[in-house]
């Protein structure tokens, strides 16, 4: 009986491995057919505003691409890239599997800053759709192209620099100096001349809610820190990392001050 079983269950095996075996060879290979075609926008000329955050700003609208083969799941990028570089260097600002993506201002205006444009800079930006299946982004097409014209704002924290360490009249903590943040390092940076002698500490949004000092003198950001003081008066660099974790070679929560 025992032996009986036995035969049965390898026999059944057999036949399940034939079958997928046979499953697999009828399976015909994917290959391209017709890329995506982007409809709209056509134009586009926008003035990203943040008071106006949570407005729509835009709806990007393709036609499906087709692959030959069997079917596939197939997914689509929306790539940004600057005009005239026939896509050297893409940056991908939204995937799905859909024929459409709606943006609001913040997200278009997000899209734009990822992709490296400059706020309060008008850019003119190429926008295509590109097709992929499986898992791996296997066997791309990518669709025809729109130029659009974006002047994205500033999203990232205000961070500034205010004290005594000023030139006149800005010597009394009552005027903030706003600090350059790098889209590539993650930093924030000011060259400004400050006095010998004197203090300053950086804040955020110009309120003492949040506020930085180095208790140490030691290149820390301290939370409501120590005032922290300038040797001698003269042009400096001046670059800090607010953040917690290490960016743009900086460990987190430190600062730089040097003399030019």
């Amino acid at each position: 009986m025992k032996n009986i079983i036995r035969f049965l269950i390898a026999l059944i095996s057999i036949s399940t491995a034939i079958s997928c075996t046979d499953e697999v060879k009828n399976r015909d290979a994917v290959s391209p057919n017709t890329a995506p075609v982007l409809k709209s926008p056509t134009s586009l000329s926008l003035v990203l505003t943040k008071s106006n955050a949570a407005d729509d700003a835009t709806t990007f609208v393709w036609d499906y691409a087709a692959y030959n083969g069997t079917a596939t799941v197939v997914t689509y990028n929306i790539e940004f890239a600057a005009a005239g570089t026939n896509f050297a260097a893409p940056t991908t600002i939204a995937t799905t599997n859909s024929k459409f993506a709606n943006f609001t201002v913040d997200e278009l205006n997000t899209a734009a800053l990822n992709a490296g444009f400059a706020p309060s800079i008008a850019s003119d930006i190429d926008v295509r759709i590109k097709a992929t299946v499986g898992t791996t982004g296997s066997i791309p097409q990518a669709s025809n192209f729109f130029t659009i014209t974006l002047t994205p704002y500033p999203s990232w924290p205000n961070w500034s620099m205010i004290g005594s360490a000023f030139d006149a009249p800005a010597t009394d903590w009552s005027t903030d100096f706003d600090m350059d943040y790098s889209l590539s390092t993650h930093l924030y940076s000011k060259t400004i001349h400050l006095n010998g002698g004197k203090e300053f500490k950086f804040r955020l949004e110009h309120d003492w809610g949040t506020n930085f000092g180095d208790d140490g003198n030691n290149l820390s950001l301290d939370a409501n820190g120590a005032n922290i003081p300038v040797p001698v008066s003269g042009m400096y660099k001046i670059v800090a990392n607010f953040s917690a974790n290490p960016v743009g070679g900086m460990a987190g929560k430190t600062y730089t001050i040097t003399l030019q």
